[in-house]
């Protein structure tokens, strides 16, 4: 069995005990996206690209503690140390972080990065948000609520903002963060979508539609 396949077979558990924003769909997409970009950059190391893609969410904070998972899967495949270690890396480089991210240096890591946000936008990434406000319970919309500008990784895990003020702090800031030309291309459209739903779900909610 190749590496991929067995990361497969090992990750899927832990994703189908996510609520749907963050499960093994999820993981299918942003794969499907991986392997877009990937074809227009042929120097990127493709097996690192896909491992990446499988376990970045594996130790998300929003559902565990510590890289507990991450390190138990990548100790279980057949890597060299420096494989390990590149993978841990471009994972690290995925996390928005509220605006404080790390360097994506690696193209690889430009290619998961991009790959993963645009999950997170367009006709997806509506659904998705909603989906995480949901599972915790957050309010659709709150006009009181202020939009930041600035903020810590802390401070961004912290509050529970409502799933609309989301788009304006995160969501429609990926698109000028997108780092491969295919990536960018992609993300066009998407954005797009986000903007035009926005503006809808405004007139709805005020009564205007």
């Amino acid at each position: 069995m190749n590496k991929v396949k067995q990361c497969e077979q090992l990750v899927k558990s832990i994703y189908d005990q996510f609520d749907a924003s963050h499960d093994y769909q999820h993981i299918e997409r942003v794969m499907m996206n991986a392997k877009t970009i990937l074809e227009t950059e042929p120097t990127a190391n493709g097996e690192l690209v896909q491992l990446a893609v499988l376990l970045h969410d594996v130790s998300d904070p929003k559902y565990t503690t510590g890289k507990e998972n991450e390190s138990t899967i990548l100790n279980q495949l057949d890597l060299k140390h420096d494989e390990i270690q590149k993978i841990q890396e471009i994972i690290a480089s995925v996390s928005f972080r509220g605006g404080n991210e790390l360097e994506a240096k690696s193209i690889e890591a430009k290619i998961v990065r991009d790959a993963d946000r645009l999950d997170a936008i367009g006709a997806v990434g509506i659904a998705r948000t909603f989906a995480y406000g949901g599972a915790k319970g957050r309010k659709l919309y709150d006009e009181k609520e202020e939009v930041r500008v600035q903020m810590t990784e802390a401070e961004y895990r912290k509050k529970e903002t409502a799933s609309v003020t989301h788009f304006y702090e995160k969501l429609l800031l990926l698109k000028d963060l997108m780092t491969t030309t295919k990536g960018k291309q992609m993300a066009e459209a998407r954005h797009q979508f986000m903007v035009d739903f926005l503006q809808q779900l405004k007139l709805e909610r005020e009564g205007k539609l």
